[in-house]
Parts: structure tokens; sequence; C-alpha cells
């Protein structure tokens, strides 16, 4: 009786023994299954970067994901996607992937939106359509989303502008966007750099010129579309400030060129300089209603730190160097003219 008692007892425990190691082996294989699905790595090496486009919904970005084999197993990243919320929780933006990524870390920087920043450089990007083109190129928004806001009379308006020198808000330098940064919030943030730029001094230096902001920006650009060498900017600014100052036209080839948008001339002819355009300096006086380029920070100094003299003509030098030739009068400017027409005739430059 007794060794049937002890026979039922050590069954019993043996029973209890091999539940425990089942149920343990069980907690551990469900253990090993979730930290695989959340923790394990699953991103490729496939993609550097996720968009996410604006208004995009988690089965568009699912199947982004899914085509572009972003993902290892896109099953265990839905399951992740679904247990951790993503789907009520997708947010835009350019998401740097890195090989190795689990579906936690993934899914944790998509739905908080940490997405890496752009750096946008630019200078001496001539025409508003083709920086908007290029913004395009780096950012989410189309190029016609910029044009439509840049074009717009009403939004210009609110910041004091007109559609033709909105354009001088963009000053040449390096700045960091979101890539699915709006046209309107980008033009907020270059407004704000524009403001900064502006200092009282500055500012001060452009009422004593009696020119405002803008204008001080489209004198800049004929300067910086004039000049190939920085030291001679001030002499240039200071020249046609002299016209300006005198109510002379100013009489600057740059603007041709813009008027008749053909930026292959090398030689301004008679026939350019009647082109009916308010950019045209040679018919009209003043200065044109918008910059003829995006103008340079030092072309912006230039104008405000001009060179004072007693010039008002100017003809590039017969040697090509790039400089000018300089003069106070009328007379001694033919002079210089017909040096630089000889070396362009010499050189079979017809146009």
């Amino acid at each position: 009786m007794t060794n049937k008692k002890k026979s039922s007892s050590g069954v019993f425990k043996k029973f209890i023994i091999a539940l425990i190691v089942i149920i343990a082996v069980s907690l551990a294989a469900t253990g090993v299954f979730y930290y695989l699905r959340y923790f394990g790595p699953n991103v490729t090496d496939n993609e550097e970067y996720l968009y996410i486009h604006t208004g995009d919904t988690f089965d568009q970005v699912y199947q982004t994901i899914k085509d572009k084999k972003i993902v290892k197993d896109t099953t265990t990243f839905r399951w992740a996607a679904e247990n951790m919320n993503y789907m009520s929780r997708v947010k835009p933006g350019r998401y740097h992937l890195k090989s190795g990524m689990s579906n936690r870390s993934l899914i944790n920087m998509l739905a908080s939106g940490n997405q890496e920043a752009i750096t946008l450089s630019f200078h001496n990007i001539r025409l508003k359509e083709q920086f908007a083109a290029f913004v395009a190129k780096k950012l989410e928004p189309d190029s016609l989303d910029f044009i439509r806001l840049l074009d717009s009379t009403g939004f210009a308006e609110q910041y004091g502008l007109t559609t033709d020198n909105i354009y001088t808000v963009f000053l040449p330098d390096s700045y960091q966007f979101y890539w699915n940064t709006s046209p309107e919030k980008f033009f907020k943030k270059m407004y704000v750099n524009y403001e900064k730029f502006w200092t009282p001094e500055r500012r001060e230096k452009a009422k004593e010129l009696n020119l405002t902001q803008p204008q001080v920006s489209i004198l800049a650009s004929i300067v910086d579309a004039e000049a190939l060498h920085d030291d001679e900017m001030p002499t240039i600014a200071g020249l046609y400030l002299n016209r300006l100052n005198k109510g002379m036209k100013l009489q600057a080839d740059p603007t041709v060129i813009f008027a008749v948008n053909d930026f292959t001339i090398k030689r301004v002819l008679n026939k350019y300089l009647i082109v009916n355009s308010p950019y045209n300096t040679y018919l009209h006086t003043g200065l044109p209603p918008g910059p003829i380029m995006m103008p340079s920070v030092n072309a912006i100094k230039a104008v405000l730190n001009y060179k004072k003299s007693d010039y008002i003509y100017m003809c590039a030098k017969e040697d090509f160097s790039g400089y000018h030739n300089f003069a106070t009068n009328e007379a001694d400017h033919r002079v210089n003219a017909r040096k630089f027409q000889q070396a362009l005739n010499e050189r079979n430059i017809k146009r």
C-alpha cells in the first residue's frame, strides 16, 4: 500500500515537473516570438530613406515598404504596427533607415515623426521659376506649388511685397528644412532669416540711400550680374547710385538680357535696347520692378557700403579680365566702349 502511494506520488511529481517545463518552454518560446517580432533586426539595406507623403494612410506606407523591400518580413512589421497603434499615427516625412533596425525602432521613429532634416544650399539662381524647381527637387511640394505662392498677390501683400520683388526675400546660404515642409512654411522660415539679415544698421543705410529693402536687393542683383569680381562691386554700386540720384536711366546691359530672356547673349545689340519691358533700363528710368537674379549677400552689402565716386559710365575692359573701365563723362566712355567693341570684333563675337 505504501509502495503504491509512493509510486503515485512520484508520477504526480514528474507530471508537475513536466508541466512546469512545458509552460517554461512555452513562455520562453512566446518571449522569443515577441522579441523577434518587436526587437529582432528586420530593416534591409535596400533603401536609405523612407518617404511618407502628406496625407498617406498606413496602407499606403505599408505598400511602399513592401514594394521597396524595406523590411525582410512585412508580416511581422504589420503585426507590430497594429500592436503599437501606428495605424492612426502616420506622419509624413523623410526618414533615415538603418540596416538591421527592428520593427519597434522603425515604428517608433515613424510614429514620432522623427525625420532627418535636409540641408538646402543655394546661390545665384537666376529666375524665380528656376528657384522653385530647385527647391521642389529637394522637398515634397511640387514646383508649381511654390510658384503659385510666389505669384500670389494676396500672399505677397501680407509681407509688404509684390509678386515682382518677393524673390528678394531669398538670401543665398545653407538652410535646414524637413522634406515635407509646405511652401508657406518654407517662405516663413526664409522671411525670418531675411528679417534677421536686415539689422537696424542696414535698414538705416538703405534709408540713407532713399531705397527700400527690396530696392537695395534689386540694385544688388544688377551689380551682381555686372561684376565678375567681388572687389569691384562697391564701385559699380556707387556708379548706379549716381545715375539714380541724377535721374539718369541705368542703362544696365544685364537688365536688357533679362528682358529679352536670352541669357546666351554676350553682346547687347541695338535691337535689344528697344525691347518693351519694365526691366529694360535703357527704356525706363529707375530700378526695374524686381531683381534680375538672386543677388549674393556680398552684392547687397556692396550697395549698402558703396564706394563714392563721380563715375556714371562703365564698360567691360578689352582684356576680358572681367573688370571694367569707368568714366565720369561720355567722351571718355566712348573711347572705352570702342576698345571693347574692337576686342569683340577681333574675337568674332557677334551676339
